[in-house]
């Protein structure tokens, strides 16, 4: 090109990314279908790297597309990842299933060493609070009989 040396021809960097979700960005954005990948929990991680691609690069639908992968995704192994990455990422809707499903599940998200993955004291403090709250409802139930 003009002006430009030739070993810098071929290259682009793009920042904040790996190189499996840029591809599933470009495999979107040619052929209008999302592909997170082999089945499992790189999944989900890969759900949210490219949710985050797609607001900086402003891709509306294939935003809605990786929520959606990431609702479906909620498991007794990612239930916990999950919520704290809705927390940081202020996704509501998430937020509410993940807090759900951990409640719903405690025993199956325990042994698959869910809590143990907690990393934010405020999401921390938070299922403690629904466990609280769970502990008062069960009390306050038996208390009627």
């Amino acid at each position: 090109g003009i002006g430009m040396k030739e070993r810098d021809a071929g290259e682009v960097t793009v920042r904040n990314t790996d190189l499996a979700t840029f591809t599933a960005l470009v495999r979107y954005l040619c052929t209008d279908q999302l592909d997170l990948g082999e089945e499992g929990g790189g999944r989900a991680q890969r759900a949210l790297d490219l949710r985050q691609l797609a607001q900086m690069y402003q891709v509306p639908r294939l935003e809605l597309l990786c929520a959606q992968a990431l609702q479906e995704s909620v498991g007794p192994a990612s239930a916990v990842p999950l919520l704290e990455a809705a927390h940081a990422t202020g996704d509501g809707r998430l937020l509410a299933q993940c807090r759900r499903y951990v409640a719903d599940n405690a025993a199956e998200v325990r042994a698959s060493g869910g809590v143990e993955q907690l990393r934010d004291l405020g999401v921390a403090k938070g299922l403690l609070g629904d466990a609280l709250d769970q502990v008062a409802e069960l009390k306050g139930t038996v208390a009627a009989r």
